[in-house]
């Protein structure tokens, strides 16, 4: 039985195998045909063919002196050859019990001799073979010609095979090539050590200034430059592949000193080099990966050495080795990402808390903030610091945003209807507001809501602001407009620069809570917070005071005449069915935890 299911298994490798070098049914080439016309002429043979033996047929990639292109797989001796792994010889067909019926022996066909064509791995893909129509023999030099010709078959479909596998820019062997290097290291020898270091010549951002300013030529150049000094310091046994614009990697099998031989390709980097007779400074760094052959696939083989690499930017010497910690911590992050589709979709993941905001004068509330939670089956509950930053730098934050906003703004309506009139506030990425019909979006939000802008405020980061100035003054131009309200959250972290501040159709200020935290211990962030709000009160903002948690610094916000504040003071996130609505004191709106 164990048998049965290894030859099974080796037969889908071999098939798999076949596939994948995808010359099944594809048209005559040349270069197959020239060789099956030597074969003919050198072994005087009427018929020659290049055979493939597919699941159940045997499939004629060349052919010479016959016009079937394919037989049954039972009834060709290519099958027979691949088996015996080595020349398989049939004198007579009409005689051998195993071909009488063979649509061969039916065309005429007598003599038969095959050469097996195998891959690099062991896999038999079908046969270069010579028949004829009479019965005959082939002696050892007969044998040798036809294996050397075979192994030039394979030569040629090696060479066609790695159209893809090679950069163009450094004629390096690339990314694929590593991968497929990886498999068979993991197959010829499994308790082996190796190495992988990864080497970006320059960062991301610098690559792209250097080729925005001089162009794509010296940049080729110049890693072409690169690779040449990488080779000379890598050492012979070492392989090199162009991995990325300005990366390349270096795999070492049974290498001891990786150190040593990482230092000197660092080192070999630091000075200028010449590109197009441009001198230009490479900023070189790498990460090593020292791994045994067949203990990880080679796509994680990369990433953990990828991953070193982006770590070492962090170190002084521009090395490091691979951590499990910061893995670990990558593959969450790739985790988390991959699932917040699901979760978005799903209609038991995601939800909505709301944090109260009380006008500190009145002592009531007056509106909430909206804030997203995130209960995943497998992981847990993901805080929204770790998520929700990470969501904003890809095209999920706007799905994310209108998911907020279409649920916050329902709810908000819905407190309407029984006589709680709450503004409901949604934050905003900035992503969000690079979007050319955000604006419109929010808006048609709250139509389909039955919710008037004017209910609603839009928060967003200094930060946010900063990256395209001009579109998003356009977009919360728009919602100003129809009166929504627009708060400038977290002030006094980012860059508070009030020259582009004062452009913006801001309403309210939001002081950030690490000043309000220490309000009541440090006087330079009291004299900070009040001139925040004298400040902004000059400029006709209203000012809101975040992570109020002590009856003190409430006490101090209201007498500097602070408008609005939230903080576990008055109250924690709730859910919707939790919230107090019609408290009037902070004691009054504390909720137990």
């Amino acid at each position: 039985m164990q048998r049965l299911l290894e030859t099974r298994s080796n037969e889908e490798a071999r098939l798999n195998a076949l596939r994948d070098l995808r010359l099944l049914n594809t048209p005559p080439s040349e270069s197959f045909d020239r060789l099956t016309r030597l074969a003919s002429q050198l072994l005087k043979a009427p018929v020659s063919t290049v055979s493939l033996t597919d699941h159940d047929r045997q499939w004629f990639k060349s052919k010479v002196g016959v016009d079937i292109t394919e037989i049954p797989r039972e009834q060709a001796p290519c099958s027979y050859a691949i088996e015996e792994n080595e020349v398989f010889v049939v004198p007579d067909l009409s005689i051998d019990p195993r071909f009488i019926d063979s649509p061969l022996v039916k065309a005429g066909i007598r003599f038969y001799a095959g050469a097996p064509l195998f891959t690099r791995a062991g896999h038999g893909l079908g046969t270069l073979c010579v028949v004829d129509d009479h019965p005959r023999e082939i002696d050892d030099a007969g044998k040798r010609v036809l294996q050397d010709l075979a192994g030039m078959v394979m030569s040629q479909i090696e060479l066609q095979n790695m159209i893809g596998r090679v950069d163009a820019t450094t004629g390096m062997a690339n990314q694929h090539q590593l991968f497929e290097d990886l498999e068979d290291l993991a197959r010829a020898q499994p308790a082996g050590d190796a190495a992988i270091i990864i080497i970006d010549i320059m960062p991301t951002v610098q690559t792209a200034h250097t080729m925005r300013v001089l162009g794509s030529s010296p940049t080729d150049a110049l890693m072409q430059s690169a690779m040449s000094l990488v080779r000379s310091n890598a050492g012979n046994s070492a392989t090199l592949y162009h991995v990325g614009p300005m990366r390349c990697a270096v795999l070492l099998v049974d290498a001891g000193p990786v150190e040593r031989i990482t230092n000197s390709i660092i080192d070999s980097l630091q000075v200028p080099i010449l590109s197009d007779g441009i001198p230009i400074n490479p900023a070189p760094a790498a990460g090593i990966y020292q791994f045994t052959p067949g203990e990880a696939s080679p796509r994680d083989i990369f990433r953990r050495a990828t991953g070193a690499v982006e770590d070492s930017r962090d170190t002084l010497g521009n090395i490091a080795h691979y951590s499990r910690v910061h893995d670990e911590r990558s593959t969450r992050t790739f985790a988390i990402l991959s699932e917040f589709g699901n979760a978005l979709a799903s209609d038991d993941q995601l939800s909505l808390v709301y944090q109260p905001r009380f006008d500190l004068k009145t002592h009531g509330m007056v509106g909430v903030e909206a804030l997203l939670r995130w209960q995943h089956p497998t992981l847990g509950r993901v805080s929204p610091g770790e998520f929700i930053p990470l969501i904003e730098q890809t095209a999920m934050a706007r799905p994310m945003t209108a998911w907020v906003a279409e649920r916050a703004m329902r709810q908000a309506h819905s407190w309407k209807r029984t006589g709680k009139n709450l503004n409901v506030s949604i934050n905003a990425s900035a992503l969000n507001l690079e979007e050319r019909d955000f604006a419109t979006r929010l808006l048609r939000a709250a139509q389909e809501a039955r919710l008037d802008p004017c209910d609603v405020e839009l928060e967003f980061t200094e930060s946010a602001v900063a990256r395209d100035t001009g579109r998003v003054i356009e977009q919360l131009s728009e919602l100003r407009s129809q009166g929504m309200g627009i708060a400038i959250d977290d002030f006094g972290t980012g860059y508070s620069n009030l020259s582009y501040i004062q452009q913006l159709p801001v309403s309210v200020l939001k002081i950030d809570q690490a000043f309000v935290y220490r309000l009541t211990t440090s006087a330079k962030d009291r004299l900070l917070v009040r001139t925040m709000i004298a400040m902004a009160h000059d400029l006709g903002y209203r000012v809101v005071a975040e992570g109020i948690e002590t009856q003190d610094a409430y006490d101090i916000l209201q007498a500097w005449g602070c408008d609005e504040g939230q903080g576990y003071l008055m109250s924690k996130p709730v859910a919707a069915a939790e919230l107090r609505a019609w408290a009037r004191s902070p004691s009054e709106a504390l909720l137990s935890a």
